[in-house]
């Protein structure tokens, strides 16, 4: 999914990563280095070539990909857990009376250890897992969850923290210092720390069950995406598909066992130009059903029961935290604070949304009857003819685009736009180490020329690596007392690889989510600020894909596309004519993009609304809910309950509305740069210092007003997409 920002999946313990540091340096003049414990000693000394236990002997620290293998991870997270035990009890201990520096700030720069391997293990089950990774993960799970909640759980650790914050008003702390400390009070109170202690026994039990149901979940759906093949012998079932992807498709077939044969998956690469292009109906029908019935096939990766005992058990553990429902408990953390808030929103958009796809659908059905077609319009049908009426109403096809994006040419376009807003420079490195061959790596410098960051994509599509888009870290931007953390981010995309001479070619549509994807990396280098949990993309959920809706903006523009949307060929500039078939066809099809997405959004608020502990047929609960928002049978949600990574493996559990809340802020944001120039360097320099450079250290809402001048409005979002009544 374009715009998707991970966090190491680590149950009850992100929380205490994000509290503590990820960099070799520590220790502070406030506070006594922490020598290891004997548990976390005897590890590592048992352990004396574990990479995890010394410094990364690479530049800027990046890991050492090449030299970390399956059986280092476990040693190092069990020393890393006990060495953030220590760590924690020489806070508790301390006789001093409980200040900011020798608590709250103590517990920031605890944790080094954890959060180094976290930060490597997480991203790589994402990016390039195996059964070892997977393995290792579901042992590490519950380990994890229950030293968190050790942390959240600890009455005495919790006392020094509540003493603090009773005196806040006395301590003339700065901005980000306030909100560090309200945030750590925040997460203690949301963490269990009022409970009694048998409710806190209970709280525990939880956070394992549903830190094991997660990691299933994920499992099932890696499974079950990677079964489903839809193999082809007869040439002329390819019938309407470009050459690019028959190409492609024969690729995947000798790679799957199958020479001379074509395959087509459910990965989005794959099966998103069948269903647009292949004239074969009842093959369209096949994959489509694969990919939705991904989780419901009441096999051993079935996911219905898995998904339906977590939303209960999310609803017994927000009504044990005094809270009506897990949604009531998320959204108290997010800009929207509250699910009567996001229905509120759904429901504004949604009536234009759904009337604009009702008339997609009539005139659809309109060119099958036309064509002598005998049925009625299917949902694996939307794609070919949707595709049908934007070739003959606005005689654009997006494969005329892809000539025009190669990957290289995409990603220089990307850089110009970034150093045309912020300054910034790149400067590509092929001796650095990498997790995968196909990873690419980049020293990025700001507008001074100065080191920044170091920037990692990897790009293609392949079994080991989950479907999606997303950006993450290795390491993000933080200061501690003057040494400054540089960060290292990730781009990982899932595009097709190149066929045999030819370079990777995109869509429009996928070069647009490489520029969306870098606006999260901007998000993360940019950053300057002077705590970890505060840095970069460490800021609400449905503000986190604000920066990124943003970047997208600039691909479009004539003057961006003219430096670098160049045919790979000829290096002929994309013509004018096909930039205006793009523009007028931009608006096309918005109804059942909208739609679909906004369907899979009322879900998840559904699902994460309850307010009863019984788990629910996970079957009839979602036939209900796409029942009662009047969801017509030609759309699916985007995301059905039983392949919902997002809300069941991900972060996003009563949160995926937040891609439509960001859009808005986005749409509007941009509005600025149209007002005074795209590239007007005052406008970019209010975005980069108001938005991009502070993370969570500041209220985002605020933030937002001090670049725009004003709260965001929702008629740029409704115009962009063409939803505004005529």
């Amino acid at each position: 999914m374009k715009g998707l920002t991970l966090k190491p999946i680590v149950s009850a313990m992100a929380l205490a990563i994000a509290l503590g540091g990820c960099s070799a340096q520590q220790g502070s003049s406030q506070q006594a280095e922490v020598a290891p414990n004997a548990v976390a000693q005897r590890i590592i000394d048992n352990n004396a070539s574990n990479p995890f236990f010394k410094p990364y002997d690479t530049f800027l620290g990046m890991p050492d990909f090449d030299k970390i293998k399956p059986e280092h991870y476990l040693p190092a997270f069990k020393a890393g857990i006990a060495q953030h035990k220590a760590e924690i009890q020489a806070i508790i201990d301390n006789p001093a009376a409980p200040t900011f520096a020798n608590t709250i700030e103590a517990m920031e720069f605890a944790g080094d250890l954890t959060t180094k391997v976290a930060s490597v293990f997480y991203n790589l089950t994402s990016a390039d897992t195996n059964e070892q990774l997977q393995a290792i993960s579901k042992e590490v799970s519950p380990m994890l969850s229950a030293a968190g909640d050790d942390i959240l759980l600890n009455d005495q650790l919790f006392k020094r923290v509540k003493a603090v914050y009773d005196q806040r008003d006395s301590l003339a702390l700065n901005t980000a210092q306030q909100k560090l400390l309200e945030d750590t009070y925040k997460s203690f109170t949301r963490g269990g720390a009022n409970l009694s202690d048998a409710d806190k026994v209970k709280l525990r039990a939880l956070n394992e069950k549903i830190g094991k149901l997660s990691l299933e979940f994920g499992d099932n759906l890696l499974a079950e995406t990677n079964a489903f093949e839809l193999v082809i012998d007869n040439a002329a079932d390819l019938k309407g598909l470009p050459q690019d992807v028959i190409n492609t498709a024969a690729q995947t077939a000798e790679k799957k066992g199958h020479p001379g044969k074509w395959v087509f998956t459910t990965q989005r690469p794959s099966i998103t130009p069948f269903l647009t292009y292949a004239d074969n109906r009842e093959l369209r029908e096949k994959i489509y059903k694969g990919y939705v019935e991904r989780g419901n096939n009441n096999n051993a990766h079935d996911n219905k029961k898995i998904l339906a005992q977590m939303a209960a058990l999310r609803a017994e553990r927000a009504q044990l935290m005094g809270y009506k429902s897990h949604a009531h408990f998320v959204l108290e953390e997010r800009t929207a604070k509250t699910p009567e808030n996001v229905y509120g929103l759904l429901d504004k958009v949604w009536p234009a949304a759904l009337g604009q796809a009702k008339a997609e659908v009539a005139v659809m059905q309109e060119l099958i009857d036309a064509e002598g077609g005998n049925f009625k319009l299917a949902a694996w049908d939307w794609w070919y003819y949707a595709d049908k009426i934007r070739v003959a109403k606005y005689s654009f096809n997006e494969q005329e685009t892809r000539p025009y994006f190669s990957l290289e040419n995409t990603l220089k376009g990307v850089f110009y736009t970034a150093n045309r807003l912020y300054g910034i420079t790149v400067k590509e490195r092929t001796d650095l180490p990498k997790y995968n061959d196909e990873v690419r790596t980049w020293e990025v410098y700001d507008k001074d020329g100065s080191l920044m960051a170091i920037f990692l994509g990897d790009y293609y599509v392949r079994d080991s690596k989950r479907g999606g888009a997303w950006a993450n870290a290795y390491r993000k931007q933080y200061r501690m007392h003057g040494v400054e953390s540089k960060p290292i981010i990730v781009n990982v995309l899932n595009y097709p690889r190149p066929v045999g001479d030819e370079p990777a070619l995109l869509t429009f549509d996928e070069a647009s989510t490489l520029f969306h994807e870098f606006g999260h990396a901007l998000h993360a280098m940019l950053s300057d600020v002077e705590y970890r949990s505060q840095a970069g993309t460490s800021v609400p959920r449905d503000y986190v894909e604000f920066p990124s809706q943003v970047m997208e903006n600039w691909m479009t523009q004539p003057e961006v596309l003219a430096q670098f949307a160049k045919h790979y060929k000829t290096g002929e500039v994309i013509p004018q004519s096909l930039v205006e078939k793009i523009q007028a066809a931009s608006k096309f099809n918005q109804g059942f993009a909208t739609v679909e997405y906004m369907a899979a959004t009322k879900l998840d608020l559904d699902w994460h609304t309850l307010s009863d502990f019984e788990p629910k047929d996970a079957a009839k609960f979602e036939a209900d809910s796409l029942s009662k928002m009047g969801l017509i049978e030609e759309i699916a949600p985007r995301y059905r309950s039983t392949y919902f990574s997002h809300i069941f493996s991900g972060g996003y559990s009563a949160g995926y509305y937040s891609y439509l809340w960001s859009d808005i802020l986005g749409a509007d944001a941009f509005e600025a740069f149209k007002e005074n120039g795209i590239f007007d360097k005052a406008t970019a320099d209010a975005f980069r210092n108001n938005v991009l450079s502070q993370g969570g250290s500041e209220d985002p809402m605020l933030l937002y007003k001090q670049f725009r001048g004003k709260e965001a409005g929702i008629e740029p979002l409704l115009r962009s997409r063409g939803l505004l009544a005529k």
